[in-house]
């Protein structure tokens, strides 16, 4: 069965894409969320020249071609037109199959735990502890993630004193049953990480992510030996030797790898066995509701070292607007704190038609 035909279907913030063999058979993929339109433009040139005509489930070979026939282009751009083929391809196979795509990789269907995670700064503690309770009420949620510093702030908060008052506020009015994530998004330099981490342990919280400038290994690393809290991190990095130098030099207690950033799932699986053969667990990164956290419910299904619970983004349209209306069937509803991975073959979601209607469309295919 080979790679025939790849599609893509864009606009500035997402592109599905999609594959078919040279039976027919097809499956759907998505390459990472933001200026995707530039992400297909990499995909049909640095991309779809060296995997069409490939065995389509020879995933990790194909994307290994790619990586050494544009070696110098090593960046964000390539890895993440890697995982646009590589995800569709796990849905074809999948489909092929009649088997969804953690079965495929070694996992079951099911449910798994999930927290529920702002994306927000802008908003007041009073407003978060407000909606977190909401939340934990009308979908049981009992973990919960909130920003803290501003991104990439250089030790500046979002505005002075706000993350000194959001963490006490957030452990009081939700108490001590649930499990209380930060996030610093890059924020701070090694001693301010520290003083802000031992305040986290004063309030329970669990999981300290990003505490400095995240390409800066030896700061976080000061951070992580410093700390009894679990530091976290890895969403940004692509390179899997950037991966193998994180595990060997235990840089974060967790790691945090981007299906959609890494460069899709036989990548991340590759980080997953490195971390499960270091002892250190999984919890991916999925900040949005595009098909990143669908592939990250499948994985978390399947590896043996997952972490404690999948990373559910709880912003609406007001604050991703592009997320309106592009599956027909929701994949993303959490019950009792938990989401679900259907048995359905592939990823277990169809692409709306009329969203694919008004998109940008690309086509590259091998001519045998």
């Amino acid at each position: 069965m080979k790679l025939k035909k790849i599609e893509t279907f864009t606009n500035e913030f997402i592109c599905f894409v999609r594959v078919t063999a040279d039976d027919g058979a097809q499956g759907w993929g998505q390459v990472a969320p933001y200026c995707a339109d530039i992400t297909a433009k990499v995909l049909h040139r640095q991309v779809a020249p060296y995997v069409l005509g490939w065995d389509c489930f020879e995933i990790d070979e194909m994307l290994d071609v790619v990586r050494d026939r544009e070696h110098k282009f090593p960046g964000a751009y390539l890895r993440r037109a890697m995982g646009g083929v590589d995800t569709a391809l796990w849905d074809l196979r999948g489909k092929v199959e009649q088997r969804p795509v953690c079965e495929l990789i070694g996992g079951t269907p099911g449910q798994f735990r999930a927290y529920a995670s702002s994306m927000k700064r802008d908003i007041t503690p009073r407003d978060e502890a407000d909606r977190f309770k909401r939340l934990r009420d009308e979908n049981g949620f009992d973990a919960f993630k909130f920003r803290i510093g501003a991104e990439v702030g250089r030790n500046q908060d979002e505005w002075p004193g706000r993350t000194e008052e959001i963490v006490p506020l957030i452990r009081k009015e939700l108490g001590d049953d649930v499990a209380l994530l930060v996030d610093a998004n890059s924020c701070y330099s090694p001693d301010k990480a520290i003083e802000v981490g031992r305040m986290l342990q004063d309030n329970g919280i669990s999981h300290y992510e990003e505490p400095c400038p995240y390409w800066e290994f030896e700061q976080t690393k000061e951070v992580t030996d410093a700390l009894d809290i679990d530091i976290t991190g890895g969403e940004q990095d692509c390179m899997l030797a950037n991966w193998k130098a994180m595990i060997d030099r235990r840089i974060v207690d967790v790691l945090q790898p981007d299906v959609c950033y890494l460069g899709g799932i036989a990548r991340t699986l590759r980080v997953a066995r490195m971390a499960e053969a270091a002892g250190m667990p999984v919890t991916p990164h999925a900040a949005n509701m595009s098909m990143v956290t669908l592939f990250t419910m499948h994985l978390l299904r399947a590896i043996p070292n997952a972490g404690k619970y999948l990373e559910f983004s709880i912003e609406g349209l007001d604050y991703y607007p592009w997320q309106d209306q592009i599956f027909v069937n929701d994949p993303y509803e959490i019950v009792d704190g938990k989401a679900t991975v259907t048995d359905a073959p592939g990823w277990g979601v169809e692409i709306n038609p009329e969203w694919l209607a008004k998109s940008a469309y690309q086509i590259s295919t091998w001519n045998d």
